[in-house]
């Protein structure tokens, strides 16, 4: 069955009206509108008006489903033309038409003709959220984790870096010891070469006196 609604006297020239409407002829209506929101021309406003004129009176006039409603036609005549003058050049009348169309938007019903979308596919299971623990849960677990012994992965393997201290620690006052005992040996050779000289000086001291001693004898 075939409905059709008029859009008479719009202020849009025939030629910009057949541009929008040649490419709608035989869409269902859905696809049509969201066709005509996408368009980027001014047009495709007034025929989108026309189309939903022409699916409300098929429904509420005629029962029928909007679902299955198809465009078969759209018509676009020419209308009255308003015409208007500009001053040009030399004073000369320049003339401007401005132009109307009468719209008509033909539907009718096709069944089955428009395509349903498909079923969605099945989604992939998603991982179930972990349930919150109750408080009597939670004190089992702190009981449970209280009877275990206290030795862990963790005191194992910290075990055998405790005595590697030990050792830096023996290393360090080792390493201390032996520069003590090296300021004590300097000490030590830097009195006895002050006590070298004086040793000297008295055995010079002393050997005069031995001569003199021998010649008085002799």
């Amino acid at each position: 069955m075939e409905v059709q609604a008029k859009a008479k006297w719009v202020r849009t020239s025939p030629r910009k009206v057949r541009l929008v409407a040649r490419t709608l002829r035989n869409l269902p209506v859905s696809e049509a509108l969201v066709a005509c929101s996408f368009m980027p021309k001014a047009a495709a406003r007034d025929v989108a008006k026309v189309i939903r004129s022409a699916q409300a009176n098929a429904e509420n006039n005629f029962n029928l489903v909007k679902d299955d409603l198809v465009i078969k036609d759209i018509r676009v005549e020419p209308g009255p033309m308003l015409k208007r003058g500009q001053p040009r050049a030399m004073g000369r009348l320049y003339s401007i038409f401005k132009r109307t169309s009468h719209i008509t938007a033909v539907v009718e019903d096709r069944p089955g003709v428009v395509r349903r979308r498909a079923a969605a596919l099945p989604r992939a299971p998603q991982p179930t959220a972990r349930p919150t623990p109750t408080p009597a849960a939670a004190a089992a677990a702190r009981a449970a984790a209280a009877s275990q012994p206290a030795t862990t992965e963790s005191d194992e393997v910290e075990a055998p870096a405790r005595p590697k201290k030990a050792k830096a620690e023996s290393v360090t006052t080792e390493a201390a010891t032996p520069g003590t005992d090296l300021k004590k040996a300097q000490v030590k050779k830097g009195e006895a070469k002050k006590g070298e000289p004086k040793k000297t000086e008295s055995k010079k001291k002393d050997e005069p006196k031995k001569d003199t001693k021998e010649k008085k004898s002799k």
